[in-house]
């Protein structure tokens, strides 16, 4: 099947409806360097599940993507399972080194039922989760451990987030649909957590960096599938490429698996186990706190600035680590696109030698020191992305290699 890109043999108007059709789908197709560092995110059983390849009619990678675009899946209940292997250690160790930095300890300084820390754990290993939604102002989505169950559910104005290991729940008001707050805000929309969210993410913009074509058919959840196949045409990028298996009658991704160019197990992949597409029970969406259960009110924690006390436990000096980045700018382009700022502050990250204790000592583990013409610092790795902390301050980041990233430094000099 052709490939979603330009042909030395399209000419007139088919080339022009070429390029039309690649900017009304600009918004879905795009490098991970630039997705939220996939952010925060995803990966599962390595291979599709099925059990062969369903003979469905040809597609090209254009109507594909115009399919997902087009997707209006409304109502859905079913079962998600998620990993991720970014490479790094045991992110629980850090928060936890940080003193409840992150707000959502145990200490009284916020909610371990607030879904901004507690959905975090989707950024390693692997997880199971329920899903369920009936149009925009009703979503379930539950986190499920071996003796205990983590669940947000959002119906209507309200947001409600429940932690069945401690008993505590965390509600919070959520904005009236078609506002700028619509939809699971509340559930903390940093974390991208299906395969639709996760392929919305990645399906932003296609351009000449890209190479997209449909990769032949697949059965997932007892689906058939088509399956979409994105890789960079650019060296020096960590991504080796994403795989979106598309529901052939709804258009809604089915599976999402990101692959790094260095080989090995996914990074980031993330499918439906079971999916049904007919309209969940309204009992799904009810909640009230069970017995006992200590509530915690979002707008309580926001007028004490975000998670109360928890903020004051940051190491020395890392509270202001991110204020006022400076010149923020992007070296190259694609999938070898590299985000460049200035911390502000004239000096890197904090170290062990720096007195920063435990959250140092982590970042050290994690560190690579380098030189060059730009001078000397510390490149952190993972699978997916690396970023170059300067010693007086100036941060290179992206879905590239090493190498890469010593060599924009360089050239900024």
């Amino acid at each position: 099947m052709a490939p979603y890109e330009s042909d030395d043999s399209t000419t007139g108007d088919e080339a022009d409806d070429m390029r039309v059709g690649r900017r009304k789908a600009a918004r879905y197709v795009v490098p991970v360097a630039v997705v939220g560092v996939a952010a925060v995110t995803i990966g599962l059983v390595p291979a599709f599940a099925g059990s062969g390849d369903p003979d469905l009619p040809d597609v090209s990678a254009q109507q594909l993507i115009e399919k997902i675009a087009a997707s209006d899946v409304q109502q859905l209940s079913g079962t998600v399972k998620i990993s991720t292997d970014l490479g790094l250690p045991d992110l629980g160790g850090l928060e936890s080194s940080l003193g409840g930095a992150t707000g959502g300890g145990r200490d009284g300084s916020g909610s371990s039922a607030d879904p901004s820390s507690k959905l975090m754990e989707l950024a390693s290993g692997t997880h199971t989760l329920r899903v369920a939604a009936d149009g925009e102002d009703k979503q379930k989505l539950s986190l499920l451990d071996k003796a205990a169950e983590y669940s947000v559910i959002h119906n209507g104005g309200d947001v409600w987030a429940y932690d069945s290991a401690s008993n505590e729940a965390y509600h919070m008001k959520d904005a009236p649909s078609g506002s700028a707050g619509k939809g699971t805000k509340g559930r903390s929309e940093d974390v991208p957590a299906t395969p639709k969210e996760l392929a919305d993410e990645a399906l932003k913009a296609a351009d000449d960096t890209t190479s997209v074509t449909v990769d032949g058919t697949a059965q997932v959840a007892g689906r058939d599938a088509y399956k979409l196949l994105i890789k960079p045409k650019q060296s020096g990028s960590t991504v080796g490429a994403i795989s979106i298996a598309v529901d052939a009658k709804t258009g809604l991704p089915l599976k999402f698996t990101l692959t790094p160019a260095s080989g090995g197990a996914a990074v980031i992949d993330a499918g439906f186990t079971e999916v049904d597409f007919s309209k969940p029970s309204a009992s799904t969406f009810d909640f009230s706190p069970p017995k006992g259960a200590k509530v915690t009110e979002g707008d309580e924690l926001k007028s004490e600035g975000r998670a109360g006390k928890g903020h004051k436990a940051h190491p020395e000096g890392s509270e202001d680590l991110g204020k006022g980045f400076e010149g923020l700018n992007v070296i190259g382009e694609g999938w070898s696109s590299i985000a460049r700022f200035d911390t502000g502050g004239g000096k890197g990250m904090p170290s062990e030698n720096s007195g920063a204790g435990d959250a140092g000592r982590f970042l050290d583990s994690l560190g690579d020191h380098v030189s060059g013409k730009f001078g000397s610092g510390t490149v952190f790795s993972t699978r997916l992305v690396n970023a170059l902390i300067t010693d007086d301050g100036k941060v290179y980041a992206g879905a590239v290699t090493k190498d890469a990233l010593v060599k924009a430094a360089n050239a900024a000099k």
